[in-house]
């Protein structure tokens, strides 16, 4: 006895499954909003003084965004910057 398949319905259905996962993709994308922290809440998250964090924008080891008269800091960027300066204090002369 053989076992005889209809593939039609299968096709289908992979195809409503493959554009259930763009929707989400595209929803996932206008769901992240870029985070962006002030500089005392980034000085209160690693433990040092908020001159720290004015030090490392001013020196360039992160990139900071003013609006008006405050200054905000994308948490990704901190993130990236805050590894690489770990990086450099732990770096063994």
């Amino acid at each position: 006895m053989k076992l005889v398949f209809d593939v039609e319905p299968l096709q289908q259905i992979y195809s409503q499954l493959e554009r259930l996962e763009q929707k989400l993709d595209r929803l996932e994308g206008q769901n992240q909003k870029v985070k962006k922290r002030s500089i005392k809440e980034l000085a209160d998250h690693c433990g040092v003084a908020e001159l720290t964090v004015r030090n490392w924008i001013t020196d360039g080891k992160v990139k900071a965004k003013r609006l008006g008269r405050r200054i905000f800091i994308e948490e990704a960027e901190f993130q990236k910057a805050l590894s690489e300066v770990k990086s450099i204090k732990y770096k063994r002369n």
